[in-house]
């Protein structure tokens, strides 16, 4: 008659040991990776958030009422932004891009007048593709913005 082997030197154990020991394993790496990154779309204070797109509103409405027109060029790697209604305006602009998917790539620039009455900016990175792209004025009165899709060559109006 055979001896019979100890239970830890048998395969059944062990494979009924390690089956549970990998879905406990898997869900604290589920775990760290959910803590690790966040959601960042979801606002701590929506509230407020909330009364500031408000104020936005206002900002757009009042530039309209204003009529102001800014014309958009992307060429050779510069932007130009020409104002083309409303009161003339020489003060500074407060220029904002944003990238609709990748934050880092976001950019913002206080612009002056050149001689010639243009505004031009230059971004460190080839800007291509979505933009979301926002003109303020210095004081914060009025606001334009606009989803656009630049690229080289390519003309867009704020209005």
């Amino acid at each position: 008659m055979s001896e019979q082997q100890a239970w830890y030197k048998q395969f059944w154990p062990w494979f009924l040991i390690i089956l549970p020991m990998c879905a406990v394993i898997a869900s604290f790496t589920t775990l760290k990776i959910a803590l690790d990154n966040s959601d960042s779309l979801v606002a701590e204070e929506y509230y407020k958030k909330g009364k500031a797109i408000n104020m936005d509103l206002s900002k757009i409405q009042y530039a309209r009422q204003l009529g102001m027109q800014f014309l958009l060029k992307v060429k050779d790697g510069s932007i130009t932004i020409e104002q083309h209604g409303g009161p003339a305006y020489a003060a500074a602009l407060d220029t904002r891009f944003y990238h609709p998917t990748i934050a880092e790539r976001d950019f913002d620039k206080m612009l002056t007048q050149d001689a010639s009455g243009l505004y031009r900016i230059t971004p460190e990175k080839e800007i291509s593709g979505f933009w979301e792209v926002r003109i303020e004025s210095f004081d914060g009165k009025w606001r334009l913005q606009k989803r656009l899709e630049l690229a080289e060559g390519k003309e867009h109006w704020l209005n």
